[in-house]
C-alpha cells in the first residue's frame, strides 16, 4: 500500500473514530439521563416507603384504640347485664316485701313508736304495763323495718336505674367512638394500601431505568473496543509510514553521499579542490584525497 493509500485509509479511520466516539459520548449522556431519572425515583421510592410506614403505624394506633374500645364497650355491656340483674332480682324481693308491708304507712307507725316511746320515758307504769309499752314498740318498729326495706329496696331500684342509664350513655359514647376509629382505621388503611401500590410502581420504574442504564453503559462497550482497534490501526498504519518514510530519507541520504562521493572522486581525478562536504564524504569511507 503506498503512502498515499495509508494517508487515505487513516483519514477514513480518524472519520470513523470521530463518529464512533460521538456515538459514545451520547451513550454517555444517555447513561447519565437514566442514571438521573433512577436516582430521581429512588428518592421518591424512600419517600413513599417512609410516607407507607407512616400511616402503617397510624392506622394500628388507631387499630389498638378499636380495640380497646371495645373491651370497654364489652365491659361496660356486662356491667349493665349485671344491673339489670340486679334489678330483677330486687323488684322480686320488693313484690315479696310488699306482700308483708302492714296496712298502716310509714308515718303513722312511726308517730305510734315516738307516741308510745314518749309515754315509756314521761309517765310512770307498772313493770307489767312498762313490759307491754315495750312490747309494742318492738312490734311496732318490726312493721316500720318492713317499709324501710321495702323503701330501701326501692331506693335502691332507682339507683341501679341511674346507674344503668349512666353506663349505657358511657356505652354509647365509646361506641360512637369505636366507629369513628374503625371509619379512620379503615381510611388509613386504603391510603396505605394506594402507598404500598405507588411504592411498588414507583420502584419497578425505577428497576426499569436502572436496566435502561446498565444496557446503555454496556451500549458503549463494543464501541469502545472498535474505538481501541481503529486507534490501534492509525498507530501501526503511521507507525510503518515513518518506518518507510525514515527508510526513503536513508536512501535518498545515501544516493546523495553516493552521488557527492563520485563527484568528488571525478575532482580528485582533475586535481580540483574539493567542498568541506565532499571531504568529509571521503574521509568517511576511507578514501584518501591526498595526490
Amino acid at each position: 500500500m503506498s503512502a498515499q493509500q495509508k494517508n487515505r485509509t487513516i483519514e477514513d479511520l480518524e472519520e470513523k473514530l470521530r463518529l464512533l466516539k460521538e456515538k459514545r459520548t451520547n451513550s454517555y449522556d444517555h447513561a447519565a439521563e437514566f442514571a438521573e431519572n433512577r436516582d430521581k425515583l429512588n428518592d421518591r421510592v424512600k419517600n413513599v416507603r417512609g410516607e407507607t410506614e407512616q400511616l402503617r403505624e397510624q392506622r394500628d394506633e388507631t387499630n389498638d384504640r378499636v380495640k380497646t374500645l371495645k373491651q370497654q364497650r364489652n365491659d361496660l355491656t356486662s356491667k349493665i347485664s349485671e344491673k339489670i340483674e340486679e334489678i330483677r332480682n330486687l323488684r322480686e324481693r320488693v313484690v315479696d316485701t310488699a306482700r308483708k308491708r302492714p296496712s298502716k304507712s310509714h308515718q303513722t307507725l312511726q308517730e305510734e313508736v315516738d307516741t308510745v316511746d314518749w309515754q315509756i320515758q314521761t309517765t310512770p307504769h307498772t313493770l307489767q304495763e312498762d313490759k307491754d309499752l315495750v312490747e309494742k314498740v318492738k312490734e311496732l318498729e318490726g312493721q316500720l323495718n318492713v317499709h324501710k326495706k321495702y323503701e330501701r329496696m326501692n331506693k335502691k331500684i332507682r339507683d341501679l336505674r341511674a346507674e344503668v342509664e349512666n353506663l349505657k350513655a358511657e356505652s354509647r359514647g365509646c361506641h360512637e367512638s369505636l366507629t369513628a376509629n374503625a371509619k379512620k382505621s379503615q381510611e388509613l388503611h386504603e391510603k396505605m394500601l394506594r402507598k404500598v401500590e405507588e411504592f411498588r410502581r414507583l420502584r419497578a420504574e425505577a428497576d426499569n431505568v436502572h436496566k435502561q442504564f446498565v444496557a446503555s453503559k454496556e451500549s458503549v462497550r463494543p464501541v469502545q473496543d472498535e474505538i481501541a482497534v481503529i486507534i490501534s490501526e492509525i498507530k501501526k498504519l503511521k507507525g510503518e509510514m515513518r518506518e518507510e518514510e525514515e527508510k526513503e530519507k536513508k536512501q535518498s541520504e545515501a544516493e546523495l553521499r553516493q552521488t557527492i562521493e563520485n563527484k568528488a572522486k571525478e575532482k580528485l581525478k582533475r586535481g580540483e579542490k574539493l567542498s568541506w562536504e565532499e571531504f568529509q564524504v571521503l574521509a568517511e569511507k576511507g578514501i584518501s584525497t591526498q595526490d
